[in-house]
């Protein structure tokens, strides 16, 4: 669909001129508020699914986050957002009762550096929804005018909210991994799993081998078959082991949901089947062992803050209630069996603070938390290709409002 008649003032920041223009010279201020609704389709044209773009743009808002240049929610400014849980029982018939995923989420979020936005992403969950033939969460986004607070649009998410977390394994690929990688482990062959891919593709293009665990064979022919179309100069190997999945690959990723609250049923990944020069990029549940915990592998957070913004609001250990590795890293710490001051910073590797790979020996593993900014920012570009390209449709808020 086409934007028609689009009352844009300002290089396609903000599609309302702001109350207090023309004010100096007596003219009349325009009230009038429209914003752009951007279908799936329309993400799609507007670039959504442009994964060296979107690395791009992650890699800018991990330099932004270093410097402080954000919010997100919260009293520390870096929680993941605000959660709706159900009860395994209730005395209302027609609340939603307690299943794997079944929750409503908000994540809000303002950037500042070039996007200078802020936007919330809100979806719902449940299981079930793949029997019905839909995605286990659906996702729409909602992007604001960081002056006036007047929404510049609202979006399909899905795909935004898969791609951006995908980009955030490629950009700890570009800093972390070996320049010479060829082969990646993957657990779990689902959509995580095909935007990291996509994303060390556009930083590793060297990489000609992926080795992939899967539960299902359908999910592992559908990856397989993806990976035939999108990258044919790939060769897919599947394995039946974690263990497959990690020994002599250069990137390892694992991609899994599984059920929350015991640690002990989350992929874990074993120092004895770790090479020199791995990178670890763990965007799902992962848990370490022992070996693991050693001062000689690097482990490096997406967002120091996020974590700790867990521990804060979550009876210990965390690692039960939010599986990313880095929250088991802040328990180690809690424990006293891990030094914080090892833990480093993905921001401030990506601003030059802190070093990347320093040799071609070193373990380095990667937490991957997931963060409202994220979405700001490729939200953000996502938008201002969709007014620069006239895609879209133009919908009105009001023309003055009725309280003021």
């Amino acid at each position: 669909m086409s934007l028609t008649d689009n009352p844009v003032q300002d290089s396609g920041t903000t599609p309302v001129r702001s109350a207090r223009a023309g004010a100096a010279d007596g003219a009349t201020a325009s009230t009038r508020i429209d914003f752009l609704y951007l279908s799936e389709p329309d993400m799609i044209r507007a670039g959504v699914t442009d994964m060296p773009a979107c690395v791009d743009a992650m890699e800018e808002m991990f330099a932004l986050l270093h410097h402080g240049d954000y919010r997100m929610a919260g009293a520390n400014n870096n929680s993941h957002g605000a959660i709706v849980m159900f009860p395994d029982e209730s005395p209302f018939p027609d609340m939603p009762k307690s299943t794997v995923d079944r929750r409503f989420m908000a994540m809000p979020a303002y950037l500042g550096g070039s996007f200078r936005t802020a936007g919330m992403k809100w979806y719902g969950s449940n299981i079930e929804n793949r029997d019905k033939g839909l995605p286990r969460s659906i996702l729409t986004f909602v992007l604001n005018d960081a002056d006036t607070g007047a929404p510049l649009a609202f979006m399909s998410a899905n795909l935004l909210s898969a791609y951006r977390t995908g980009a955030v394994p490629g950009v700890g690929a570009r800093h972390l991994a070996r320049k010479d990688s060829r082969v990646v482990g993957i657990l779990g062959p689902g959509v995580m799993a095909r935007t990291s891919l996509s994303a060390f593709m556009a930083v590793c293009p060297r990489i000609d081998t992926v080795k992939v665990m899967g539960r299902g064979k359908a999910n592992l022919d559908a990856f397989i078959g993806w990976v035939g179309e999108t990258f044919p100069q790939i060769t897919v190997q599947t394995v039946d082991t974690a263990e497959a999945v990690v020994r002599d690959s250069d990137i390892v990723t694992f991609c899994a949901s599984v059920a929350t609250g015991d640690p002990s049923i989350y992929p874990t990944v074993r120092r004895e089947w770790v090479r020199p020069g791995t990178f670890l990029s763990m965007p799902a549940p992962c848990n370490i062992d022992e070996g693991m915990e050693g001062d000689d592998i690097r482990k490096v957070l997406d967002n120091t803050g996020l974590y700790e913004s867990y521990l804060e609001e979550l009876p210990a250990p965390a690692h039960r209630f939010v599986p990313a590795v880095g929250v088991r890293f802040l328990d180690l710490v809690a424990e006293g069996r891990l030094d914080k001051a090892t833990l480093e910073d993905l921001g401030g590797i990506v601003a030059g603070d802190t070093p990347g790979r320093r040799n071609d020996e070193e373990i380095i593993i990667l937490s991957v938390g997931g963060m409202a900014v994220e979405d700001v920012a490729w939200g953000t570009i996502v938008y201002r290709n969709a007014l620069r390209d006239g895609i879209g449709v133009k919908l009105n808020l009001w023309d003055a409002p009725a309280l003021r």
